[in-house]
Order: C-alpha cells, then sequence, then structure tokens
C-alpha cells in the first residue's frame, strides 16, 4: 500500500497536493502549490536517498497519498517534514497517522533525530494530527521557504 515514489506518480501526486490546496485556500503564493519541484517530486527525492525519502500511498494502481522529509537546514540532525496529502476519498481512514508513523521510522532509519514541519491554521485536521502524533508547537524559525505557513511543529524522536 505504502512505497517509495517513481516518476509515475509525479502527475498524480502533484493533483492531490494542488486540489487540496486549492479546497483549503491555500493555492497562493508562499505555499506547496507553487513549488518549483512539484510537478516531478520523485526527481527531488530520489537524487539524495540517503538524506530524503517520499512515501507514495497507492491502491490498485490509484495513488491516493503521500509524505515526505529532506534536510532542515533549521536545526541540527533535522529533517523537514513535508507535502503529507491525501485524495478525498482516502481522508478518514487513518492513513494520515499510518503515513506519519512510516515517515517519522524512516527519519530514525535516516539518522534523523527530529522533525520539522510547516502548516497553516486553514488546514485544522492537519494540525490535529500532528498534535495527536506529539509535535509541539513552536516558535517560526527566522528563514522558511513558504512564507505563508503561519504554524509550525518540531518533534524529538529519539
Amino acid at each position: 500500500m505504502f512505497r517509495r515514489i517513481e516518476a509515475g506518480d509525479d502527475a498524480a501526486i502533484a493533483k492531490i497536493i494542488r486540489d487540496n490546496l486549492e479546497a483549503s485556500k491555500l493555492d497562493i503564493p508562499g505555499t506547496a502549490y507553487f513549488d518549483d519541484t512539484l510537478d516531478h517530486l520523485s526527481q527531488f527525492y530520489l537524487v539524495s536517498p540517503k538524506t530524503r525519502f517520499y512515501y507514495i500511498g497507492e491502491e490498485e494502481g490509484r495513488v491516493f497519498a503521500g509524505v515526505g522529509l529532506a534536510e532542515c537546514p533549521y536545526y541540527e540532525n533535522c529533517a523537514e517534514l513535508q507535502k503529507l496529502y491525501l485524495a478525498d476519498w482516502a481522508k478518514g481512514k487513518g492513513l494520515g497517522y499510518q503515513l506519519m508513523k512510516l515517515i517519522e521510522a524512516k527519519a530514525i532509519e535516516l539518522g534523523y533525530h527530529s522533525l520539522y514541519l510547516e502548516t497553516h491554521t486553514n488546514l485544522e485536521i492537519a494540525m490535529h494530527l500532528y498534535e495527536r502524533c506529539g509535535y509541539e508547537c513552536i516558535e517560526k524559525p527566522e528563514a522558511i521557504v513558504h512564507s505563508a505557513m503561519n504554524r509550525f511543529y518540531r518533534k524529538e524522536l529519539r
């Protein structure tokens, strides 16, 4: 059901991400909606397998979710949890929680000690998931990639 991203997944996961951001009124500059890498996520995550990873959720050949991590420059031994999104039909089944546990285990496997993430208060369900998984709200780091994000979390993994 969950596996590493492949080039053939790029269009499907980009659509899921954009659909979610549009539904939350976050199809604006300063969000993942306009990331240069969004239409070819596999290239970003596969180029550096020792520091980056992206899981795809797939059922019967249909991509329904994804979550990734990449090195985080703000904190030592920390990865940034990135682009956790699910198709509408996959929501409410505990799959977001499963993806969180998978990416946390991958972060530990890659040698990270903590995970950081950026989100927005429009994404209330996502914030609830992060808090349920033990992430603590932190102050905004000095420099962030997605300038429209207004809520920041971090979790120690060890």
